[in-house]
C-alpha cells in the first residue's frame, strides 16, 4: 500500500472512531459528517489496495512470460 493508501486508512478509522463516539453522544451533524470523512478515506485505502495488488499480478504475469520465452515453453 502506498502512502497515500496508508494516510487513507489513518484517518478513515480516525473519522469512523470519532462518528461512532459522536453518535453515542447525539451529535448527529457531527456524526454524518465525520461518517462521510471516514468512508472517504476508506474506499481511498481500499482503491489504493486494489490497485497496488493488479500491479503485482501484472508483474507477476510479465515475469512468467519472460521465464516461459527463456525456456522455451511460451503458450499459446
Amino acid at each position: 500500500m502506498s502512502g497515500i493508501g496508508k494516510w487513507g486508512l489513518g484517518l478513515g478509522i480516525g473519522f469512523m472512531v470519532v462518528a461512532v463516539l459522536s453518535r453515542m453522544l447525539d451529535l448527529i451533524p457531527v456524526t454524518v459528517i465525520t461518517g462521510l470523512l471516514g468512508l472517504m478515506g476508506l474506499g481511498i485505502a481500499g482503491y489504493d489496495a486494489v490497485y497496488e495488488w493488479t500491479a503485482r499480478a501484472d508483474l507477476r504475469r510479465r515475469g512468467a512470460r519472460a521465464a516461459a520465452r527463456r525456456n522455451g515453453t511460451e503458450g499459446r
